[in-house]
């Protein structure tokens, strides 16, 4: 199961002024191609949203739940209302929405509109890109709030919900995500495919993350 992460430019994220810590939000916009390039449909968690209440999380932690929410989906965006909870916890991140320091949010969610990897690897470019480029089904796992500017890596893909910044500068591990599985086939078959450009970029990025890392340590 790959979980993937969205964050949207926004100013529908408000947070109550009463003491009673509600807030509420959108936290996913539809029709709007994002900056990994994807553009989510009307109606895509339709058949992915519990009615039951969801964790709240900070950076996609599940070890740091800040309060719980419920999910509506609406024609032109996924809505959320909730409440932090009374913890220190709750508390501070409550407050860091307010003074704007973490007022982003970010969607965690499983696709469940694709075909198997191997057929997608089999289809034309534009086939493909279609497929990729258009999130017509999903599965909403949770909702974060993070830091100002810390989207996940355009393009990248988390395997469990970790941090996003500690995505920049690990390598991943286990089974490889479906971008590398099809820019591994397209290098096999000799494909210059978009998909195997961008995973090279991405190599190259955290390649260069770890070095800038490994001087810093070093000094």
């Amino acid at each position: 199961m790959e979980i993937e992460f969205r964050v949207f430019e926004t100013h529908e994220f408000r947070v109550g002024e009463d003491q009673d810590g509600t807030f509420e939000g959108v936290a996913c916009q539809y029709g709007k191609k994002d900056s990994y390039g994807t553009t989510f449909h009307p109606g895509v968690f339709k058949r992915g949203i519990d009615k039951g209440s969801y964790a709240y999380l900070f950076m996609h932690s599940p070890y740091d739940p800040i309060g719980t929410f419920r999910a509506d989906e609406q024609p032109n965006h996924l809505h959320i209302a909730g409440a932090y909870d009374d913890t220190q916890s709750g508390r501070d991140k409550r407050a860091m929405a307010r003074s704007g320091s973490a007022r982003e949010l970010s969607v965690g969610f499983v696709r469940t509109d694709l075909p198997e990897w191997k057929k997608l690897a089999e289809m034309g470019d534009e086939d493909r890109a279609d497929v990729l480029e258009n999130i017509r089904s999903a599965r909403l796992i949770e909702v974060s709030q993070i830091t100002a500017r810390m989207a996940a890596v355009p393009g990248s893909k988390l395997k469990t919900v970790r941090s996003a910044l500690g995505a920049l500068y690990t390598d991943t591990v286990g089974e490889p995500t479906l971008a590398e599985r099809l820019a591994e086939y397209d290098r096999e078959h000799g494909r210059d495919s978009a998909i195997a450009h961008q995973q090279e970029m991405i190599r190259r990025q955290r390649r260069a993350a770890l070095l800038r890392l490994t001087a810093v340590g070093g000094a």
